[in-house]
């Protein structure tokens, strides 16, 4: 049960990190994010109401973090 908190507490926010830098928005990082939480909560992996409390929580940092990164900016030679 440690273990499903844990995951919890931190993939989701990576999730949105890793979406956020593949897609070069942060909004849909975040899209694609509660979407395979959604499925995830669908199909019964996540079956408690603290565990979404938790999900959200990491959400929320993760798209915060996702703000406060620098956007890549490229030079013309």
């Amino acid at each position: 049960m440690v273990i499903r908190y844990l995951s919890a507490f931190i993939l989701p926010g990576l999730l949105v990190l890793l979406f956020t830098r593949v897609t070069y928005n942060r909004y849909i990082g975040l899209a694609l994010t509660v979407g395979l939480i959604a499925a995830s909560v669908y199909k019964g992996y996540t079956n408690t109401f603290p565990l979404i409390v938790v999900d959200a929580f990491s959400l929320t940092v993760g798209f915060w973090l996702a703000v406060k990164m620098k956007p890549r900016v490229f030079k013309k030679t």
